[in-house]
């Protein structure tokens, strides 16, 4: 059962699509879960239900820590071509993480 603290920031969540909506809903409901979203609006509300999250970034970034992709930069890359935003800060913070530097 929800407390009233993570009821409240669940029903501000209605400018939310339905996607991050269930997936606020369904973490709250299971111990440590890892949630996984970049919706900026969907994290806030994360942070103050107090939900551990990761995003895109951060899910591409543990796979190069883990010797599963080469290099991060072209994924990056590859993914604002497509359209994905993500601010210079982020990504230069993300390949410093992964020890390859902003370039």
């Amino acid at each position: 059962m929800r407390s009233s603290v993570q009821a409240q920031p669940l029903s501000l969540a209605t400018t939310l699509g339905i996607g991050e909506r269930q997936v606020l809903a369904l973490a709250v409901g299971v111990a440590n879960s890892l949630v996984i979203l970049d919706d900026g609006r969907a994290r806030r509300i994360g942070r103050v239900l107090g939900l551990k999250m990761t995003g895109t970034v951060g899910i591409l970034a543990r796979g190069t820590r883990e010797g599963l992709i080469p290099r991060l930069l072209p994924v990056l890359d590859r993914l604002e071509s497509l359209g994905f935003r993500l601010s210079s800060e982020a990504k230069a913070a993300a390949l410093r993480l992964v020890g390859e530097g902003f370039q």
